[in-house]
């Protein structure tokens, strides 16, 4: 019977396999495991080979929940949109505009609207004077009326108004032309059951 020749392998190179094989396992959890699962990215490797995409957070579903929720809003009808049909349309509404309008400026006001409960913002403007506006909520949406009321010789007890916007949002940016003179500003309502805060700024021709 002939002898079968087996192949000896060194010591050396089965530390060598062993330690490429550990260096080559470090490369990939590195570059490609900890981006895909992990979303951890040390050296780049994940954003530039796409695998930081295959990353799913675990609060993913959680939030997706969460502003799906927060787009599902009960619906503005025409109605709420200003004064009801009883309260008439005040005679000062048509007064002519004056000739020179309040000096222009430029201000940053936070108003914080506490849970459940809602809080006005106004701002008093000459008819046609103009304005820009933008405000955010620090967190959370706002249910929101963009109104004005307009400044009647006598007080009366029910002031008639007139809706620009009415929507929830947590953002808005526009431009304003004054109807008539009076107070235009917004009432803030916060549904949620923490505190909102509204950072509004303006632009424009009025007074605070």
């Amino acid at each position: 019977m002939s002898e079968i020749n087996h192949q000896t392998v060194e010591k050396k190179q089965i530390i060598k396999a062993v330690i490429f094989a550990l260096v080559l396992s470090v490369i990939i959890l590195v570059s490609a495991v900890l981006p895909a699962e992990y979303g951890i990215d040390p050296i780049g490797t994940g954003k530039l080979f796409g695998f930081s995409k295959l990353h799913v957070p675990e609060n993913a579903e959680e939030n997706q929940q969460e502003t799906t929720t927060q787009k599902v809003f009960p619906l503005i009808k025409m109605e709420k949109a200003g004064s009801g049909p009883e309260v008439k349309r005040p005679v000062e509404a048509d007064n002519p505009a004056p000739e020179k309008q309040f000096a222009e400026r430029e201000d940053t006001i936070e108003v914080i609207v506490p849970a459940g409960k809602g809080i006005e913002y106004k701002i008093y403007m000459l008819k046609y004077g103009k304005m820009k506006y933008e405000w955010t909520t620090n967190k959370g949406i706002v249910y929101f009326d963009f109104h004005g009321e307009v400044k009647q010789a006598k007080e009366v007890n029910d002031v008639y108004f007139e809706s620009y916007t009415l929507a929830y949002s947590n953002n808005m940016v526009g431009t304003f032309y004054a109807p008539y003179e009076g107070k235009h500003g917004w009432f803030f309502r916060n549904n949620e059951k923490k505190d909102i805060i509204v950072t509004i700024k303006l632009k424009g021709q009025y007074s605070i």
